[in-house]
């Protein structure tokens, strides 16, 4: 054994150097220090299993497959969002970013085994075909998942677009569904906007990307042009809303500050800390803002949350967010792999940890639906009464033009939340006269 052991290492050494290329020399020069601690008895252990497979496996292994494999195991054994990035997953990520990829429309995440959908992205197949945020995905085509990393999970999910795909959910409080979804080119809109009511905006974010901050800004824009060139109060939804890119998210927060923290990062290495600060030109000039959020607000809307609430500067509505408070940094192998590693965690400007806690709303409002009571059957009215006058002119009362339905009857959540914004408003009003 103790003969073999140099021949182990000096392999293993070169399979490492031929996966990564020239990318070892200059690691390991910076690693010089922790080098020292290096656990060399597991390094064996590693060796002698890595040298057992090449000699006694029932059929031959790439070596490059060997370590690939090994370094998934070691990533995929920290949290869930750590991974390694292979060439087709490296670019994934980076077209992501720009808000245009390929596959059904799921933030998704990994849960006791399963694929649990964090939530769906609007107007994608897997939002028109009714999946919801916390839906547990436990068959992909009739394969189990239990036993498939994250990454198989999500391969297996993209495809050419035109093509389907069978997807059995399991949902709290009913029995196992399937659906049947068609993939597509997913094109997001991050931001859509419209007037809720005269002086009342309401501003989507769907996803944070690069273009985000000015999309809003335009946003907002347009529906102050809409009602006079003045906003008496705005909502923010980031209901479902899965995260995205960091800088986004502090540059929306900043968008309804003047000043102060929004969110701070914090990790082992000194080097982690960093603070992200808001700057002068708020953009609604202190109009209130209620913000609204539910289970599958993650990461970047956590963000954006937690500053706003911490600067008393919106109302929190909805139910009590994800709780992805962790930094993932994409460190680059070479051009074409890389590795996503947690690196941190997000903290809001008053010191609260998001991971794992999220965002706790100031008011909290369970999405629901409203039923409108019938009248009674039998209930007596005015034209029911014996020798009751008719109405003097029955064209004028008529209408066959369309009605509008109650804006709870759509979305009882943000039709609390426009009640609550009104409130506010009227309040500042009085306090002002």
């Amino acid at each position: 054994m103790k003969t073999r052991l140099p021949v182990l290492y000096g392999m293993l050494f070169g399979l490492l150097l031929g996966l990564f290329g020239t990318q070892i020399g200059p690691v390991l020069a910076e690693r010089d220090e922790a080098s020292a601690h290096l656990p060399l008895e597991e390094l064996r252990t590693f060796a002698e299993v890595l040298g057992r497979i090449k000699k006694d496996y029932v059929e031959e292994v790439d070596d490059e497959d060997l370590l690939e494999g090994a370094i998934r195991g070691m990533l995929s054994s920290l949290d869930p969002h750590s991974a390694y990035l292979n060439r087709d997953e490296y670019r994934e990520l980076q077209v992501g970013t720009s808000g245009e990829f390929g596959g059904l429309g799921i933030e998704v995440g990994m849960e006791n085994g399963f694929i649990k959908v964090i939530a769906p992205i609007d107007d994608t197949p897997a939002a028109r075909a009714g999946i919801q945020a916390g839906d547990l995905i436990v068959r992909i085509d009739d394969k189990p998942v239990k036993g498939m990393s994250l990454n198989d999970a999500i391969n297996q999910m993209r495809g050419k677009p035109g093509s389907r795909i069978s997807l059995t959910i399991i949902r709290e409080g009913s029995d196992p569904l399937t659906l049947e979804i068609e993939r597509a080119v997913i094109q997001v809109a991050s931001v859509r906007s419209r007037s809720l009511e005269p002086g009342f905006g309401y501003v989507r974010i769907s996803h944070f990307q690069a273009r985000t901050p000015d999309d809003l800004r335009r946003a907002i824009g347009d529906l102050e042009q809409e009602n006079d060139g003045r906003l008496k109060g705005l909502i923010l939804d980031l209901r479902n809303n899965p995260g995205g890119m960091l800088n986004s998210a502090v540059k929306v927060a900043d968008a309804f500050l003047d000043e102060g923290l929004v969110v701070y990062t914090e990790g082992r290495d000194q080097a982690s800390r960093l603070d992200f600060s808001a700057n002068p030109d708020e953009l609604l000039g202190g109009a209130p803002l209620v913000v609204l959020v539910n289970a599958g607000s993650a990461s970047a809307s956590e963000i954006v949350a937690g500053a706003l609430q911490d600067h008393r500067r919106a109302i929190i509505m909805g139910t009590q967010t994800f709780g992805k408070g962790s930094v993932q940094t994409v460190v680059p192998i070479d051009e074409s792999r890389g590795l996503k590693l947690t690196t941190a965690r997000y903290f809001t400007p008053d010191g609260r940890s998001i991971q794992a806690h999220g965002i706790v709303p100031d008011i909290t409002v369970a999405q629901g639906e409203l039923i409108l009571a019938r009248p009674a059957e039998n209930a007596v009215k005015e034209a029911d009464l014996i020798r009751g006058l008719d109405d003097a002119d029955p064209a004028e009362t008529e209408s066959d033009g369309p009605v509008d339905r109650p804006l709870a009857l759509e979305d009882y959540q943000l039709s609390e939340a426009l009640n609550v914004l009104k409130g506010v408003v009227l309040f500042q009003s009085d306090r002002a006269g």
